[in-house]
């Protein structure tokens, strides 16, 4: 734009361009890997080209239970309206077939000559208002039904019938839309990475769980599933490809007691599909361990299930989770705020197989860590002695107090004799 108007030469805008474009190199970064399952557990999955729609209708109650909030209050509020509107327009019928909308039948009643179906429905409103009154049974007083009409008392039961319906349809969907299982799982967290490190003498891959709230999840059990992308001999390619991997649990029922948070092992062995990943190989593997845990809930008996996954930039290897849990004054504290934190450690940097093979790379890489700590130690005691040394020369060149005074001895012969100590 400035080019055109000639405030600047048409030459020298293309130069400048051309070198921010020189500046500034072109990397392309790895496209990232879509996740199965997100860190809130909520599934990545879009499902397109849905052609019988019906089959949604068939099951309406868990139809209304699974839709947003906003429709699901649209559609509790134009339920119990269109009922109203379609009870009034039957009343006002029957009050129009009676005659009772005639303005020569009011003197009429007056005088007790003339019974209405319903006293004091003279309009479309006041029908509209006795319509609620008799579905939502509010009865004010200044309308009521006789037993003039068969027609208007076979109209009163089918709308006590259908509001019974509505009401428990929609009061139904209401509580189970405020208590469903995975609003319980919004207190069951998991920590926001995984670590590879060695247990026991085996790589372990290790996560952390943990319960917010003071009410048990029982017969809590947690399952590993690895996602990924596998092509068969046959050349088929499966692009979500589940396998389960074993959870180290000493107690064979595989139940935990989530009573403070927890550490999950597995252990890398011949079964797991980590057993030929190396650190180096970890971070070009297109894989996502997914974590199931399944539980009943204590106070309301509902099972509920909590999920998250890991991906290959979310896995540690070499590190550990600090403790968090402390005894204080006769009580177990858990402390939040280091539930995700990790420390590095000694770990080799093979694979489970490569170390199944060759068991002396876990003891070498154990005595090199073992020798760093030692001059690490070393190290930190020499600066902290010359540091020592350091601050007590500053404070006695500082501080003359601390300089010793001479002193004067006095011999018997009379002689002076200056000594300094």
């Amino acid at each position: 734009m400035l080019a055109r108007k000639s405030i600047i030469p048409e030459e020298y805008v293309l130069a400048r361009i051309a070198a921010e474009n020189l500046r500034k190199p072109r990397i392309r970064d790895r496209p990232r890997k879509a996740r199965f399952i997100a860190k809130n557990g909520a599934c990545n999955l879009a499902h397109k080209n849905i052609r019988e729609q019906g089959r949604f209708l068939q099951d309406i109650f868990t139809t209304l239970v699974d839709l947003k909030w906003r429709h699901t209050l649209v559609i509790f509020t134009m339920s119990f309206l269109c009922s109203w509107l379609l009870f009034a327009m039957m009343w006002w019928l029957v009050a129009f077939a009676h005659g009772d909308m005639d303005p020569s039948t009011e003197s009429m009643t007056n005088s007790t000559k003339w019974t209405p179906c319903v006293t004091c429905v003279r309009s479309f409103t006041s029908a509209f208002l006795f319509s609620i009154e008799v579905q939502v049974t509010i009865g004010f007083g200044g309308r009521m039904m006789t037993e003039e009409c068969p027609l208007a008392i076979t109209v009163l039961i089918l709308q006590n019938i259908v509001g019974l319906i509505i009401n428990a349809v929609m009061l139904g969907c209401i509580f189970m839309k405020t208590a469903q299982a995975h609003r319980r799982a919004e207190t069951l967290i998991f920590s926001r990475q995984a670590v590879i490190a060695v247990r026991n003498g085996k790589l372990c891959f290790m996560f952390r769980v943990g319960d917010l709230r003071k009410s048990m999840i029982i017969s809590a059990s947690v399952r590993i599933q690895v996602v990924r992308k596998t092509t068969t001999p046959e050349g088929e390619v499966i692009p979500i490809h589940q396998v389960d991997i074993p959870v180290d649990n000493p107690i064979e029922s595989n139940n935990i007691f989530l009573v403070a948070p927890l550490i999950i092992c597995h252990v890398i062995d011949k079964r797991s599909p980590l057993y030929d990943i190396s650190a180096a190989d970890l971070a070009l593997q297109d894989l996502e361990l997914i974590v199931i845990l399944e539980g009943v809930v204590e106070t309301t008996g509902i099972t509920t299930q909590a999920r998250t996954s890991y991906i290959a930039e979310e896995i540690l290897w070499g590190h550990r989770f600090v403790p968090i849990v402390t005894e204080e004054e006769g009580v177990y504290a858990v402390d939040y705020s280091k539930f995700g934190n990790t420390v590095k450690v000694a770990a080799p940097r093979c694979s489970a197989r490569e170390l199944d093979e060759k068991p002396s790379i876990l003891i070498q890489t154990l005595q090199k860590s073992e020798l760093s700590h030692q001059n690490s130690l070393r190290k930190r005691n020499s600066m902290r002695r010359n540091n020592s040394i350091r601050r007590s020369n500053s404070m006695r060149r500082t501080n003359p107090s601390l300089i010793v005074p001479k002193v004067q001895f006095i011999t018997p012969e009379g002689s002076q004799s200056a000594s300094e100590t």
